[in-house]
């Protein structure tokens, strides 16, 4: 064990993101400086896990440097470069052959002069492979989901959500209407009650009802067609986010959507390039050109954000060629080969695996204090992956997102997973000596 000597305070231990959301008082500045001192204070004990930054590709192995500058390299399960696309030779080769084509930059929304050939080849290539659906391209996969719900729905109608849909669709139901619903994660029969007692009170107005086919926190996926059955019943629009599995599960790297046979239940398909398909940007998906001809004028972050450059278009169309070639099905049958290899390493090293077999491996650590140290450890001993805790999680259910790839080797999954392990070790033992010898405290200031 190499536990650290120097004590740590509890604020560092405890609080949230949330703590510091709507700060209150009347100057807009001095008020929100309560986060920072929060957050420098875990920066200072190397808890603060965020705001990394790569010194290399994002591969199987790279150097990688903290939000102060501190350099440190390892195993790579923090990247959602699914199948390694980013670095492939054909997306580099496209890129900067739409560099020396076009420069670098759009220099334009797509309404009026940023659209490129690339990115009209783009949108037909999406098209033939989302069976010939309208495609509208954004310039991220966040804009794409937000300005989906927010150009579609308007005030008087309604959006039901998963209570765990991506920030992106609650922000954008946010911003179209004030009947916002929530219902359990992947509880059907709570998105039924809801569907009724909205039509029971409102016949006239609009639902839509968002779900994503692949929950990047726990890795578990909706029943599609079941929603969709739901749908139909009370007159609903659905909108399914595949930002996670699509290019990357199946073996026509069409996600749950193909696995499901969901293709044509859903009405508003969105994505976005920057997992699996090497690249920033998004898209959404529909089914009719007088959609998505609505979609360009009154979706915000559409019509009033530059439109993918030249280059982000043209690595897409590289990637999306090989999502679709036998090259890439190989690439998805070796990456779920390394999932399920981990998962299993996992299972036997006594660790847990949340959720169904994807490029997303959650790894649960329980409350946020073991957490803190067991990601601290974890890149001191040369792992490499992403913390989540509290409130993009349940309080106390803080885990490890590890995001594989078809890279990785089963010698790197076998070396994560002994690193984890002891990491954990370490971290529940620090986390019970400082409770402790916080408690031995208490009971001496309580005698005094």
């Amino acid at each position: 064990m190499t536990l650290r000597s120097r004590p740590v305070p509890e604020a560092a231990l405890t609080g949230s993101l949330r703590d510091f959301r709507s700060p209150e008082g009347p100057d807009l500045i001095d008020r929100i400086a309560g986060f920072y001192d929060w957050q420098n204070l875990r920066r200072e004990h190397n808890l603060w896990p965020y705001a990394r930054s790569i010194s290399t590709a994002p591969q199987a192995h790279c150097d990688a440097q903290s939000d102060t500058g501190e350099p440190f390299s390892g195993i790579n399960f923090g990247s959602q470069d699914y199948l390694n696309l980013s670095s492939h030779p054909a997306v580099k080769a496209a890129a900067i052959d739409a560099i020396n084509q076009f420069g670098v930059h759009s220099a334009g929304s797509a309404a009026l002069l940023g659209n490129t050939s690339y990115s009209l080849q783009l949108e037909q290539a999406m098209s033939r492979f989302l069976g010939d659906r309208e495609i509208v391209l954004y310039p991220t996969g966040w804009a794409a989901g937000y300005g989906a719900v927010q150009a579609i729905v308007r005030p008087n109608d309604h959006v039901i959500l998963d209570i765990l849909a991506h920030s992106c669709l609650q922000e954008g139901a946010k911003a179209a209407t004030q009947n916002v619903h929530f219902h359990g994660h992947l509880n059907l029969e709570a998105l039924a009650r809801k569907l009724s007692r909205i039509r029971e009170e409102d016949k006239n107005n609009g639902i839509l009802v968002v779900t994503e086919s692949l929950y990047s926190m726990h890795s578990d996926t909706p029943d599609l067609r079941a929603i969709r059955t739901l749908c139909d019943q009370f007159n609903a629009i659905l909108l399914v986010d595949c930002a996670h599995d699509l290019g990357s599960v199946g073996d026509d790297g069409l996600g749950h959507l193909g696995l499901q046979n969901a293709m044509d239940a859903v009405d508003i398909i969105v994505g976005s390039f920057s997992k699996t398909l090497g690249s920033n940007g998004g898209f959404v998906a529909v089914k009719d050109k007088a959609t998505s001809e609505y979609l360009k004028y009154f979706s915000a972050s559409h019509t009033f954000s530059n439109a993918l450059s030249p280059m982000q278009a043209a690595s897409v169309l590289a990637a999306l060629t090989i999502v679709r070639s036998e090259e890439g099905r190989a690439l998805r049958r070796k990456l779920m080969d390394n999932i399920v290899y981990m998962r299993d390493a996992l299972a036997k090293a006594g660790l847990e695996a949340m959720g169904n077999p994807s490029p997303i491996v959650p790894v649960r650590l329980g409350v946020e204090a073991v957490g803190r140290f067991a990601s601290r450890n974890l890149m001191d001993l040369g792992g490499i992956a992403n913390l989540v805790e509290y409130p993009a999680v349940p309080q106390g259910g803080s885990r490890f997102r590890f995001q594989v790839m078809a890279s990785h080797t089963h010698e790197d999954i076998d070396q994560v997973v002994d690193i984890l392990a002891r990491a954990m070790r370490e971290a529940d033992l620090e986390y019970r000596l400082g409770h402790e010898g916080q408690s031995d405290e208490r009971r001496a200031r309580s005698i005094a």
